[in-house]
């Protein structure tokens, strides 16, 4: 299909259109991701205080089951208490968490203060989406309204890992209390200027999915089509958190260098800076779960052809590739996402979405390096295959399977 000059018009139409709720959190996002520093940070953080890399990996192995616990009750309270003050909730205790750690003293404490800040950290993120998701109602509306979050984050991101460079390097003290800042000034802003938009009227079942955190995942969990979504989410990111764990390893396994590897990485982040809403708005005429199919194979192919490359040229050529593939699916699959979710459950929607994202890139890692060390070629074949598995697990059901709850894309 050729896409017209009227679908194109449509979707700048939608981001023009887009409500300040949109834009108030976009940029709350951004002041947030600017000074996230402590999870990129604190491994260097922790070798230079002359802990070994193990001990590194449990601060942030422990951080990462934190973030699983911090997305399941951000769902909750997102439902229960709103949008608005679940977001205060998360930013103001991370502010305070963080500006304490580069004070602690014993390990354990150490260990103990970064998986509350995952905990913490988190739970804004069901909440952030779910005001989204509050201010529009058609799918171009919700991928314009994630369209310009993702462009936020990815602003922050790296005007982040400039300044928290140039910070790290002067002092440890002052990255952390300046990411403390940030998470506050988060927090300030939305408390001001954010306004959750209203709710439908509660019946008996809402009070209870309200009041009983277990009923309302179990209802969510109930819906096979979401179950599906959260399985591709695992398998997916499981693939794409390769190009921070398969691609290095290739990168120093064929004789290039680290400074190639962050030639590589700063061409993905220079590409899905300056694409993905482009993208975003080409695809937007498409019916999402296609889309989302055709982006999670691009990942899969491209990360897999990395084993057949060794010269930065043709590295570049399969960033490109799984690049693309992302700029297709991640807008996508939340406004997909957001299609799903019956309006007292969007939060719970969100919170295992986040779970399912958190453990897909915490097993990466772990099972990624694992099968390296065995068979580089192993590794990528089991990338492409679970491409193929994120793909196929996009695609609608033909028999016996609820139609997700969205409208025709013309």
């Amino acid at each position: 299909m050729l896409k017209s000059g009227v679908d194109e018009l449509r979707f700048r139409d939608a981001l023009r259109g887009l409500p300040g709720r949109v834009w108030i959190v976009s940029l709350g996002i951004l002041v947030n991701r600017v000074g996230a520093f402590l999870p990129v940070f604190i491994v260097l953080y922790l070798t230079e205080r002359g802990y070994s890399a193990g001990a590194a990996g449990l601060v942030l192995g422990v951080a990462g089951l934190g973030n699983m616990v911090g997305n399941a009750v951000g769902g909750y309270l997102t439902d229960k208490i709103g949008r608005r003050w679940t977001i205060v909730v998360s930013a103001v205790p991370t502010a305070g968490l963080t500006a304490v750690v580069p004070f602690l003293g014993p390990f354990p404490i150490i260990v103990a203060v970064v998986g509350l800040i995952g905990v913490t950290s988190q739970i804004y993120r069901p909440a952030a989406a779910a005001v989204l998701l509050d201010s529009v109602t058609t799918n171009q509306q919700r991928l314009a309204a994630f369209g310009v979050f993702r462009f936020a984050m990815n602003m922050g991101a790296a005007l982040g890992g400039v300044i928290g460079g140039v910070l790290a390097s002067t002092s440890y003290v002052e990255l952390f209390l300046a990411n403390a800042a940030a998470c506050l000034l988060f927090g300030v802003v939305m408390a001001m200027l954010l306004r959750d938009a209203p709710q439908p009227r509660s019946g008996q079942d809402d009070v209870d999915t309200q009041a009983d955190p277990a009923v309302g995942y179990r209802q969510a969990l109930a819906d096979r089509t979401l179950l599906r979504f959260l399985l591709m989410t695992v398998v997916a990111e499981f693939v794409y958190i390769q190009s921070t764990v398969g691609l290095p390893l290739h990168v120093s396994d064929v004789g290039l260098s680290a400074r190639d590897f962050g030639l590589l990485i700063g061409l993905n982040g220079l590409l899905v800076l300056v694409l993905e809403l482009p993208i975003t708005g080409a695809v937007s005429r498409y019916r999402l779960e296609y889309v989302l199919a055709i982006g999670n194979l691009l990942i899969g192919v491209g990360l897999a052809l990395t084993g057949l490359m060794t010269d930065m040229g043709l590295l570049a050529a399969t960033v490109l590739i799984w690049t693309i593939g992302e700029m297709m699916s991640t807008s996508v699959a939340q406004a997909y996402l957001g299609s799903l979710a019956p309006p007292r459950l969007v939060g719970r929607y969100q919170g295992l979405y986040g779970v399912a994202y958190t453990l897909g890139t915490g097993a990466g890692p772990l099972i990624g390096g694992a099968v390296f060390a065995i068979a580089p070629w192993a590794l990528w074949a089991v990338v492409g295959a679970s491409g193929l598995l994120a793909a196929q697990l996009c695609l609608p059901r033909r028999r016996g399977a609820s139609t997700p709850r969205t409208e025709p894309m013309r």
